[in-house]
Formats: C-alpha cells, structure tokens, sequence
C-alpha cells in the first residue's frame, strides 16, 4: 500500500500491519497507476450499470425505493471490492474532494475522472442494449430529469450541494481521515447514497456524481440542465474539503487549529 490508497478495512493491531507492510515488495507501474485507474473503470461501470437499470426498471413506479437500494447496495459492494486497489471513488466529485484532503497523488486525479466518466457511459451502454426501447425511452436511459423549468433549478443544486457535502464526508471521514476511519467504510458510503435518493430524488434525482450523470447523457443524448449535476457535486466536494481541512480532520490533515 501507499500513501495514495485508502486503507478501509483495520482488522489486526496496528504493530502487525506495520510488519506487513515491511514484508511487501514495492509496488510497480502497474500496481501504483494502471491497477486503480482499471479499478475505477470497472467499478464504475458496474455500480452504474445497476444504478441505470434501476431507474429504467422503476419507471411508472412511485417512490424511489427501488433507486435508492439499488445505487446504495451496489456502491458498498463495489468500494468493498475495489477500495484497496484504488480507494473506490467511482465519482469525480468523490475524487477531487480526496485529493484535496491529502488522500491521493495528484498524478492520479484526471485518470481517475477519465477512468470513472468512461465507465459511467459504457454503464449506461449496457443498459440500453439490455433494456426494451419503451422502457429505455421513458425513462430517458436513466438520464437526471428532475429538473425541468428553470425555476427548479436552484433547489436542485442547493439539493446536490448538500447531499454530495454528506456523502464526501463519509468518504473523507470514513475511509481517509486516519483518526476516524473504520472498517464499515464502504457500507456507510452506500448507505449514505441509499438515504440521500430517498431524501432528494425527487427534489433532484439526487446524482451527487457527474459520471453517473454523464453516461446515460451520452447515451441518450439527453443534456437538459445538465451542468447541475457537475456544479452541485463539485461544490459540496470543496465545502467538505473545507470542514475537514479546517474543522474535523486529524492533525495529519487538519491545517487550522493545531
């Protein structure tokens, strides 16, 4: 491991895994850049394919259950997976908001972004070529539409600032911040997607991620109102790089009130 992954899981004592570490061979090429550039692609696609083909499935259904349990389970499951490999972002807003925190390498940051925007479209590919044309279309291929008038628009992006502040928290404070990192990690981080769709999908569509937001775009070509799934998410990551910067990290993070 280095300093650029996110050490989600402390099962033994402190002094073994120092012993550990010691015993591993440095990491390659392969292992430090190319291993979790593919573990944000593959874990993209994956949690988004689920989360596109829950949305075309709930089509004419009220509630956002089905949404909501699908994007939760499927996130937990694919940081769980991946998380030691890359950290498991899946998000763009996720991944600006870590780096700022001091929890990966900035040579990373644009092929993390790239990796998880191309997993998001080839995501939203399969779903389409899954998915019977009707359903597909009424549910604009899983594109955002809960923004339709321009009159929604500034609650939509109050909305994503405030959701996307609650899930970069529980990724920063969950899995990077060493003082308040824990082993549960990946399930807080679906579980808070979980409660923010049921809370704000239909203020929103609760995105909180502008991959998951771009793929079913592209593939739909389905741009209305677009920008307000990039600029909600990026706010709410640079709010909680402030908290934790300046407020709630470690000292190791913390650069105020040491």
């Amino acid at each position: 491991m280095t300093d650029s992954k996110c050490e989600l899981f402390t099962v033994v004592s402190a002094e073994t895994v120092q012993a550990q570490k010691e015993q591993v061979a440095p990491m390659g090429f392969f292992e430090r850049y190319v291993q979790p550039c593919l573990a944000e692609l593959i874990g993209s696609t994956l949690f988004m394919f689920v989360g596109c083909i829950s949305v075309i499935g709930n089509v004419g259904i009220t509630g956002s259950i089905q949404p909501a349990l699908a994007h939760g389970l499927a996130l937990a499951i694919a940081v769980a997976l991946f998380g030691e490999i890359s950290g498991g972002h899946f998000n763009p807003a996720v991944t600006v908001c870590v780096y700022l925190v001091g929890g990966m390498e900035l040579f990373l940051l644009v092929p993390y972004v790239i990796s998880q925007m191309f997993g998001g479209m080839i995501a939203a590919g399969l779903a389409k070529a899954i998915s019977p044309a009707a359903e597909f279309s009424n549910a604009s291929g899983a594109a955002f539409t809960a923004v339709n008038d321009i009159s929604q628009v500034g609650a939509a992006i109050v909305a994503e600032i405030v959701m996307t502040v609650f899930l970069t928290t529980a990724v920063s404070m969950g899995a990077v911040n060493e003082r308040t990192r824990c082993q549960f990690a990946p399930f807080l981080i679906g579980l808070t997607v979980t409660a923010n769709i049921l809370a704000g999908g239909m203020v929103s569509g609760a995105c909180m991620n502008p991959a998951r937001a771009f793929g079913p775009a592209v593939v739909a070509n389905h741009w209305t109102y677009h920008w307000v799934y990039w600029l909600g998410p990026l706010i709410g990551a640079l709010l909680t790089v402030i908290i934790v910067r300046l407020l709630m990290g470690d000292k190791k993070t913390r650069i105020a009130f040491k």
